[in-house]
């Protein structure tokens, strides 16, 4: 399920995101019931979306969480569009927006733990990987994050229509390699079989109906039979959680293109002296 951000009235949505008017307060009640505020809703709604999925959002889910009806969330967020955008604002303030521990001449050293902090946050928030990037929702948090990454590049010495595209080229990156990562870990419990049942079962299935497949496809045929996969790092320590098989290629599979990737910017920097 993909879903677009920016859907909502223009001037509220941003109103919300950058807290430019502030909502009226409830008026008191009966009962020790907490004052609602947007801050609230939000915290609420991202907690049901890391919990259950983007599938189950609402405004009724979320006020059920809260203790309210979906209509008095609705004094502070008007529909589920607005609450969307300032959801994936809200957790985008997770990330970093400095590397004071990199050296700032080391670019790539840095440019590595930007990559690997966004990998993590969203496979923390997996939800935040079905808002489209088509349309971004332009608030303060992803911006910031926007702001960072720039910031990172610049330190690379290469000009700004390079940068504009790298930044382009990072971003779908690392996201598609934690969609890998997600991915791995929501199939056990979404088709009911193990990666090693399913595996198992399909393997068989292919060598007895395709007893020339490697005749077949020899370039992929030849790609597993040329030697063994890099050991994943921390694989085999004492003490060590187990990585499932295929979020550790995932895992390896990120590193492994990041290097690349860094090793152009390299290159971009060389050509350009």
């Amino acid at each position: 399920m993909v879903v677009f951000a920016g859907q909502g009235d223009p001037r509220r949505s941003l109103s919300l995101l950058w807290r430019a008017d502030a909502p009226p307060p409830t008026r008191g009640g009966p009962g020790p019931k907490p004052r609602l505020s947007v801050d609230a809703i939000v915290a609420a709604a991202v907690a049901l979306a890391d919990e259950e999925g983007m599938g189950a959002l609402s405004m009724r889910a979320v006020g059920d969480r809260l203790g309210r009806t979906a209509m008095a969330l609705y004094t502070y967020v008007p529909g589920k569009s607005e609450l969307l955008d300032l959801m994936y604002d809200s957790v985008h303030a997770e990330l970093p927006t400095a590397y004071p521990e990199s050296d700032p001449a080391d670019w790539r050293a840095a440019l590595t733990a930007w990559a690997g902090e966004v990998l993590e946050f969203h496979v923390r928030h997996p939800w935040v990987l079905q808002v489209s990037q088509a349309r971004p929702v332009l608030g303060p948090h992803e911006y910031a994050g926007l702001d960072t990454l720039v910031t990172l590049l610049r330190a690379t010495g290469l000009e700004a229509g390079v940068l504009r595209r790298l930044v382009g080229t990072l971003f779908p990156f690392v996201r598609g390699s934690a969609q890998a990562v997600a991915d791995a870990r929501l199939a056990a419990a979404a088709t009911g079989s193990s990666d090693e049942e399913w595996w198992a079962a399909r393997s068989a299935a292919l060598l007895e109906l395709v007893p020339d497949f490697a005749e077949r496809f020899p370039a992929v045929s030849g790609l597993e039979a040329e030697g063994p996969v890099e050991p994943y790092p921390g694989e085999g320590t004492e003490g060590a959680e187990p990585v499932p098989y295929p979020e550790r290629e995932a895992r390896e599979t990120f590193r492994v293109g990041l290097g690349v990737l860094l090793d152009g910017i390299e290159a971009a920097r060389v050509g350009r002296t």
